[in-house]
């Protein structure tokens, strides 16, 4: 008997290798509603988990096509971000390892799925004022000031 997708997150024998992927249009960057948990109802960046033999990059493109059918130009890393999440009894529940990427758009109207009940372009600056996932923010910021062509 295999795992499914999200029994394998939970309570894993080493941290989970992501991605995600900042990406802006204009003055604006994409952000995402989660529709499943972890971290349900919050709006977050476009990701997911890294597959076996997939490049960090192709892993960022292909979960950016996967969950809101977009496309990028040219990819930059940003940073990455830890998310670990202890049970009641202190055990690591989840544990990922998240690698950002930022961009920018380049085609693709979006769409919603299983994963994201909510597509919002949005400018940086109203952020603040969304449930965001923790330390969004700050990764959006950090992304924004990258030298990336913007079209």
């Amino acid at each position: 008997m295999t795992q499914s997708n999200q029994d394998r997150r939970l309570y894993p024998a080493f941290p989970l290798l992501a991605v995600s992927i900042a990406l802006f249009r204009d003055d604006e960057v994409l952000l995402v509603r989660r529709a499943r948990p972890p971290l349900e109802n919050l709006f977050s960046l476009p990701g997911g988990l890294v597959e076996c033999g997939e490049h960090l990059e192709e892993a960022a493109r292909r979960e950016l096509w996967e969950e809101v059918e977009m496309k990028a130009g040219p990819l930059t890393f940003n940073r990455h971000v830890e998310m670990i999440e202890h049970d009641a009894e202190t055990r690591v529940k989840r544990h990922f390892v998240i690698a950002n990427f930022v961009g920018t758009w380049a085609s693709g109207d979006g769409r919603m799925n299983e994963e994201v009940s909510e597509i919002l372009w949005t400018a940086t600056e109203a952020i603040g004022n969304l449930p965001l996932t923790p330390r969004l923010a700050y990764v959006i910021e950090s992304a924004k000031a990258l030298p990336v062509n913007r079209a």
